[in-house]
C-alpha cells in the first residue's frame, strides 16, 4: 500500500509540474522532426511539346529516368520487365504489362534486407543487370544478378508470381557480371554471362569473355566443370572489341542465338548477335553486326538519343518481335542527367537474325502502337512517358513505389499520416556510404521542376532538412533549412568529388511551413523557396547541373531528387 500511495503521489507531482512549465517549454523538450508534404514533379522537356503524339503512337523511352539494363520475359499475355537499382533500396524494380506499352510497377524484386545487403556500398555498386526468365517446365519465375555488395556475388532469386514477392537469394558459384539463364525445351538450363578471359589470357584492355556453364534446376546451382567459353573478346578479335556482356540466349526454328552489348556502356555502346546449333555453341557471329547502336551519328541531330544496347528480347501481343534496351538522351551541354533509361524497338525476325526496325539510324522520340493496342501510358494507373505531372500529398501509406531509399529500407526512417511524410533523421551525411534518411524519386527529364512543403524547426546547426540533387555521395546539392547561431537559415550547398562549399545562404522565419524549389533547364538548375503566401524567391542564382552529370561524377546512376534529413548536418 506505501509503495503505491509513492507512485501515485510521484504522478501527481509530475502532472501538477507540467501544468507549470509554459507551453514553448514543453514543445521544445519534445524534439521535432521534418515533416514533408505536397510534394510535386513536373517535367517540360521540348522534344514532346514539339513532338506530337497520333493516335496510333506513344513515346520512346517507354521508362524515363534511371531505368538501366532492362530485361523482359513472357508468360502467356502477361509481360514482366526489371532494371538495375544499384545501391537504392528497395532493388529491382519490376514492371508489368500486356501490350509492351503500357506498364504498371508491381514493386521491386529486392525488398527485405535478407535479399539485399548494400547498406555499405557506393551508389553504383549493389544490383548489376538483372535478367528475368521464366521456365514453363516447372511454372517458375527466375531473376538472376550480380550483387556487389554484402558478399553475395552473383544471385538468383524464384517465385511462381510476381505479384507476390521473391525468395531469399541463392549464391552462386562463378565469378564475371551479367548472369542470364536459357531454359531449353527439352527441361535442361544453361547460364551465361560475362567474365575475364582465362588467367595469362587477357589480349588488351576491356578484353572479356562470354561463358555458359549447364545449370542444375533442382539444386539451383552451376553444375560444377561444365564452363565453357562460348564467345572471346566479341565478333572479330583481331578489332579488339570491349566489354562483350549482357548476354541472352533465344531458341528460334530449332537454333540458338545468343546476344550480347558490345562496345562498353558509353558512345561506342552496341548490340550484337550469333547463332548456333546447340545452346553450347560454337557460335557464328551474323555477318551484319552490330544490329543496334546509334554510335555513328554526329551530336548535332536533333532529340539525339546515343549509347544504345544491352538489349533483351520478347514476341510481343501481334506475333512481332521487340527489344528492349538503355540508351541515353543528352542535353545540350552534351551531359547526361536522366541517366540510362528504357528504351522499345520492333524487331523483325522473318529472316536469320532478328533486325532491329531502325535500330541503325538515329532513334525517333516515338514509335507506332502495336496492332490492337491503345495508348494508356499516365492514365488508369499506367507509368507515365512524355511530359507528365507526378503529384503525391505524402499523406497516405504505403508509398508509390517510385519512392526510393539509399543502401536501406524507406520505412526504418518515415512515418506518414495525414499531415505529411515525417523524417527521423539519422546521424548521417548524404556525403557518407551508410544508409541515409532521404526519399529520392529520379529526375526523369532534362527540364523540370519538383517543390515540396516542409514544416520543421531545426534546433542545432547539425538540424538539417530539405531537397536534394543528388548524383552520388560525392556529387550532389542541398537546398535545405539548418541553425545557425541563434538563428534559422536556409542554405544551398554543393558537394563535388566530395568537397562541399556553400553557394548561398539566407535567414529566414520557420514559425510556417516553408516551400522548397528546384528547377532545371538543361544543365542550368535554380533553387528556390517561398514562405507561406509569397512568390518563390530564388537563392544561389542558376547553379551548373555538371555534377549532376555521369560525364563529370562518372558511375552508372541518373540524377534523383530527394527528399533528405539528417541529425549531423553534411
Amino acid at each position: 500500500m506505501k509503495k503505491q500511495f509513492l507512485n501515485k503521489t510521484r504522478v501527481a507531482f509530475t502532472l501538477i509540474l507540467a501544468t507549470m512549465l509554459p507551453m514553448e517549454s514543453l514543445q521544445a523538450a519534445k524534439s521535432k522532426n521534418p515533416v514533408f508534404s505536397d510534394f510535386e514533379y513536373t517535367g517540360n522537356d521540348a522534344v514532346y511539346n514539339k513532338v506530337a503524339l497520333e493516335s496510333d503512337e506513344f513515346y520512346n523511352p517507354i521508362l524515363q529516368g534511371c531505368y538501366p539494363d532492362p530485361s523482359i520475359c513472357r508468360k502467356g499475355n502477361d509481360y514482366y520487365l526489371v532494371s538495375s537499382s544499384f545501391a537504392f533500396f528497395p532493388g529491382v524494380p519490376i514492371f508489368h504489362s500486356n501490350d509492351l506499352v503500357n506498364w504498371k510497377q508491381l514493386g521491386h524484386v529486392l525488398d527485405r534486407k535478407s535479399q539485399l545487403k548494400v547498406e555499405d556500398c557506393g551508389i553504383s555498386a549493389g544490383i548489376y543487370a538483372p535478367a528475368i526468365r521464366y521456365n514453363k517446365n516447372n511454372d517458375t519465375f527466375y531473376m538472376i544478378t550480380t550483387q556487389f555488395s554484402g558478399g553475395i556475388g552473383n544471385m538468383v532469386v524464384k517465385t511462381k508470381d510476381p505479384k507476390q514477392g521473391w525468395s531469399d537469394p541463392i549464391k552462386l558459384k562463378f565469378d564475371g557480371i551479367d548472369p542470364s539463364l536459357f531454359f531449353d525445351d527439352n527441361g535442361k538450363a544453361y547460364v551465361v554471362h560475362n567474365d575475364a578471359p582465362n588467367r595469362g589470357e587477357e589480349l588488351y584492355n576491356g578484353h572479356r569473355v562470354i561463358k555458359i556453364w549447364e545449370y542444375d534446376v533442382e539444386a539451383d546451382q552451376v553444375i560444377a566443370g561444365s564452363d565453357k567459353i562460348i564467345v572471346n573478346g566479341g565478333v572479330d578479335l583481331a578489332q579488339k572489341p570491349i566489354w562483350i556482356e549482357a548476354p541472352h540466349i533465344y531458341k528460334k526454328k530449332g537454333r540458338y542465338y545468343l546476344m550480347c552489348a558490345e562496345g562498353g556502356t558509353g558512345d561506342w555502346h552496341s548490340e550484337v548477335i550469333f547463332v548456333s546449333d546447340a545452346p553450347t555453341g560454337p557460335y557464328t557471329p551474323a555477318p551484319s553486326n552490330p544490329i543496334l547502336t546509334q554510335r555513328y551519328f554526329g551530336n548535332n541531330r536533333s532529340y539525339q538519343v546515343d549509347w544504345a544496347g544491352h538489349a533483351d528480347l520478347v514476341e510481343g501481343p501481334d506475333g512481332k518481335h521487340y527489344a528492349v534496351f538503355l540508351a541515353i538522351r543528352p542535353n545540350e551541354a552534351g551531359r547526361v542527367t536522366t541517366g540510362r533509361e528504357t528504351f522499345l524497338l520492333p524487331v523483325d525476325w522473318s529472316g536469320e537474325f532478328p533486325v532491329f526496325e531502325n535500330g541503325l539510324i538515329p532513334l525517333s522520340p516515338k514509335l507506332k502502337l502495336p496492332k490492337g493496342v491503345q495508348n494508356q501510358t499516365g492514365k488508369n494507373g499506367y507509368f507515365p512517358n512524355g511530359n507528365f505531372t507526378f503529384a503525391d500529398p505524402l499523406t497516405q501509406a504505403p508509398l508509390d513505389f517510385r519512392w526510393i531509399g539509399m543502401r536501406g529500407p524507406r520505412e526504418d526512417f518515415i512515418q506518414i499520416d495525414k499531415k505529411g511524410m515525417e523524417i527521423t533523421p539519422f546521424p548521417v551525411s548524404i556525403k557518407e556510404v551508410k544508409p541515409t534518411s532521404t526519399l529520392f524519386h529520379r529526375q526523369q527529364h532534362q527540364d523540370f521542376s519538383a517543390h515540396v512543403t516542409l514544416n520543421y524547426q531545426p534546433k542545432s546547426e547539425t538540424d538539417l532538412a530539405g531537397l536534394t540533387c543528388y548524383q552520388s555521395e560525392r556529387f550532389n546539392y542541398v537546398f535545405a533549412v539548418t541553425k545557425k547561431g541563434k538563428q534559422d537559415v536556409l542554405v544551398l550547398k554543393r558537394t563535388h568529388q566530395g568537397n562541399t562549399t556553400t553557394v548561398a545562404e539566407a535567414v529566414i522565419d520557420l514559425k510556417k511551413p516553408i516551400r522548397l524549389q528546384v528547377t532545371a533547364k538543361g544543365d542550368s538548375y535554380t533553387f528556390s523557396y517561398a514562405t507561406e503566401g509569397a512568390d518563390f524567391t530564388n537563392l544561389g542564382g542558376t547553379v551548373s547541373g555538371d555534377i549532376l552529370s555521369t560525364n563529370v561524377a562518372g558511375g552508372f546512376t541518373g540524377s534523383f531528387v530527394g527528399l533528405h534529413a539528417s541529425s549531423v548536418g553534411i
